[in-house]
């Protein structure tokens, strides 16, 4: 009985007809890159100090001495107090010139009258809209979480969503939900209301991502869907990351260069007319004229005369029943063996989008140029994703990924033995990037070829949670820069490396045929199986095969 991918393969590879596809699908991703990182420069924190009212009558030589400096420093000042302005206001009366008396004895109070924000970079971001600052600090990184937030509860729905309404509406249905939150919030007039729009924001956001993934799995052939998963997809994010640094660096105020972002992201919506459904899903649901037409459609692009009769009855009904259906996840904790293997893939998929986003959101505390910095952060993704693509071709999974994450974390542990303002600390942190993205692109496939067939979207799924809670994580590591620099990259660095060494726990799936069964998975070595988790096994599959049957 031919499966669906033996009927389609008069359609050829690689045609007119999965070129296109290939690339609409790709090009739509790019909103993505540059939407889902914008609070780099939406979000950034510009130098302040208190505000001092003007109506003091002080000279100039007291105003310069009205903001304490930071202890231990000769020339930073600090941006959360200031000395008690009628002490100042009084001493101004009796001593015309402040350096007749030692100032720093003097009482200092917060700022009462709000901040005073350079403008050298930015002419507003939320930051500075919202006074984000001192005692409020907590909210920014808080507007981050919540985003990520929105990610998580929209990665849980999108799967179940697309598999009810379709791949095509939901891919277009959600890049138009991140279009309208993305311009309601240049109209917000509080942070509560710009988190709540930021929060439905990541609903969509993740949506389009994962479903344009499903799309083109579905459309494109199999010797295609590696390429389209990991250079296609991959390298096309990187771009939107990319245009991100370049737009901000003209707009520069936060509202405008939402709205700038979201313009741009309209002249996607005419894709519409060319990115077809996919017919797997129409097949799926007894649409069988509107998957053949798709396919004939395919076929006419690429030259090709299809057969008349496209799909016989045996295989409709053969196509149908071999949907695979979620089971419980309750199922991942029936045997040690898949109860471990999960503990581990959400710990280091947690791990790695710690060390992803921690990178990405920590642009603006670097050496050097904020927009450039942050070029260089979305350009070494691509020869990152293209080294995985090419590794995971040739190379076993977990002593590659080990080495990757291990090495990693290793380069920024060594960040600590360099000065901060040495421009040697970002090429670590370049290196190190890259390294991560090289982990994030392949943890895909590799704990998807861990788990079974039955069990696999559900592993995955779960797994990915932990991928999704480390984003909401990693604004607050971030923040513990505000306290010493350098201690972001340590934490980031550390958790790397106990990840490349958990890696080593999981078992190898190179070159192994993917599992259909929970007895066909490979055992974590150290993880004995006894005699009644074999016979729990053996249960499982029976449950398993009784739930696919209903």
């Amino acid at each position: 009985m031919r499966d669906y991918d033996e009927i389609t393969a008069f359609l050829g590879e690689w045609g007119p007809a999965q070129k296109l596809i290939f690339l609409l699908l790709t090009v739509s991703i790019i909103p993505n890159g540059f939407s889902g990182l914008n609070i780099i420069f939406v979000g950034d924190t510009p130098e302040h100090r208190c505000s001092i009212p003007g109506n003091l009558n002080l000279s100039q030589a007291w105003m310069n001495r009205t903001i304490p400096l930071v202890p231990g420093t000769q020339v930073q000042y600090s941006q959360c107090s200031r000395y008690r302005l009628d002490v100042i206001r009084n001493l101004s009366e009796v001593f015309p010139d402040p350096d007749l008396l030692n100032v720093s004895g003097i009482d200092e109070e917060p700022c009462l009258d709000g901040w005073d924000y350079s403008q050298d970079q930015y002419t507003s971001t939320i930051v500075s809209e919202w006074d984000l600052v001192c005692d409020d600090k907590w909210k920014e990184p808080l507007t981050t979480s919540l985003f990520y937030f929105g990610v998580l509860v929209g990665s849980g729905g999108s799967g179940v969503i697309s598999d009810r309404f379709g791949r095509k509406i939901v891919l277009f249905g959600t890049m138009g939900v991140q279009i309208l939150f993305n311009l309601l919030m240049t109209l917000s007039p509080s942070w509560e209301i710009f988190c709540l729009f930021n929060f439905l924001r990541g609903i969509g956001e993740v949506s389009n991502y994962v479903t344009a993934f499903v799309l083109g799995s579905e459309l494109l052939q199999k010797s295609i869907r590696v390429t389209y998963s990991t250079l296609g997809i991959g390298c096309f994010y990187a771009l939107g990351y990319m245009m991100l640094p370049f737009i901000a660096y003209f707009v520069r105020g936060w509202r405008m260069l939402i709205l700038t972002l979201s313009l741009i992201s309209l002249l996607y919506i005419p894709l519409w007319w060319f990115i077809p459904e996919s017919p797997r899903w129409l097949l799926s649901k007894g649409r069988v004229k509107e998957a053949e037409s798709i396919i004939r459609f395919m076929a006419k692009k690429n030259g090709i005369t299809p057969p008349a009769v496209l799909f016989t009855d045996d295989e409709l009904e053969n196509i149908q029943n071999k949907q695979v259906k979620s089971v419980p996840v309750t199922q991942l904790i029936k045997s040690r063996n898949i109860l471990v293997i999960t503990v581990i893939s959400v710990l280091i998929w947690m791990i790695i989008a710690i060390g992803y986003y921690g990178l990405s959101l920590n642009t603006s505390n670097l050496h050097g140029n904020d927009y450039l910095n942050c070029f260089l952060f979305g350009a070494i993704e691509i020869p990152a994703y293209i080294a995985s693509w090419l590794l995971l071709r040739k190379c076993p999974r977990r002593l590659s990924h080990a080495g990757i994450l291990a090495l990693s974390g290793g380069v920024l542990l060594f960040m600590n033995l360099i000065p901060s303002n040495h421009p040697i600390s970002t090429v670590l942190v370049l290196i190190g990037k890259m390294g991560n993205t090289w982990a994030y692109s392949m943890v895909y496939v590799y704990i998807s070829e861990l788990y079974p067939t039955p069990l696999r979207n559900t592993g995955v799924g779960v797994s990915s949670m932990g991928s999704r809670t480390g984003s909401i994580i990693s604004p607050y590591i971030v923040l513990l820069g505000s306290y010493q620099e350098i201690l972001p990259f340590i934490v980031m660095g550390v958790l790397m490396v106990f990840a490349g060494i958990v890696v080593l726990f999981l078992p190898e799936t190179f070159n192994i045929p993917l599992p259909d069964t929970i007895d066909q998975m490979q055992k974590v070595k150290w993880c004995k199986c006894s005699h009644s988790d074999s016979t729990q096994t053996r249960e499982n599959n029976v449950v398993i095969l009784k739930e696919e049957m209903l």
